[in-house]
């Protein structure tokens, strides 16, 4: 079955919280399953590295994991209207598959969660397509043809998936919200399969 790979950094929850709903919607799309990757926070050279295996949540992203997907998808906090370190950190470590064409052709799409309603969320996804862009992926977005896109007081964007969560990280993921992250899943599935034909 094809996989679409969902990779993300979550600090304080609400990015994994979206990577679920996400990988709900890819498994909505029949013959398509969701693999739900996390990265390790980074650290300056004097602190003590990560251990290989996270202790609880989504195992670690490795380079293999872009090789077999057939599509992916980047989650962020945002760090100052860009992707946080240790998402940059991981993909700054493709150069080989970047090389290799590994994920030319393949859709792609970004997703974040910020404090505040203007904390950054669109630089943020653009940011993370960048790299995508360089790779030769296809870039999927939420077409203004989706409800909740019109409808939405809190996130949600048509560059990818978002969450509001408030300056303490306590607002809960609104419907309008879960809608858009279960939307941006199903469109890269869908892609990703007919792709595959």
């Amino acid at each position: 079955m094809p996989d679409i790979l969902i990779v993300y950094y979550s600090r304080n929850g609400s990015v994994a919280q979206l990577a679920r709903l996400i990988a709900r919607g890819v498994e909505e799309i029949p013959g398509m399953q969701a693999r739900l990757r996390s990265v390790p926070p980074v650290a300056a050279v004097t602190a003590t590295a990560q251990a290989p295996v996270p202790d609880d949540g989504a195992p670690y992203a490795t380079l293999a994991d872009l090789r077999e997907c057939a599509g992916l998808i980047l989650g962020s906090p945002t760090r100052f209207g860009n992707m946080a370190a240790p998402l940059k950190h991981f993909l700054d470590s493709t150069a080989a598959e970047w090389a290799s064409g590994t994920l030319v052709g393949k859709p792609a799409a970004v997703f974040t969660s910020t404090a505040s309603m203007h904390g950054g969320q669109e630089t943020t996804l653009t940011s993370m397509m960048l790299p995508l862009l360089h790779h030769g992926a296809l870039i999927v977005g939420i077409p203004y043809t989706e409800a909740a896109l019109n409808a939405t007081t809190s996130g949600g964007t048509p560059y990818g998936a978002s969450h509001v969560a408030g300056t303490d990280g306590s607002r809960p993921i609104s419907d309008d919200e879960r809608m858009l992250a279960r939307t941006l899943g199903r469109r890269v599935a869908s892609i990703a399969a007919k792709l595959a034909r």
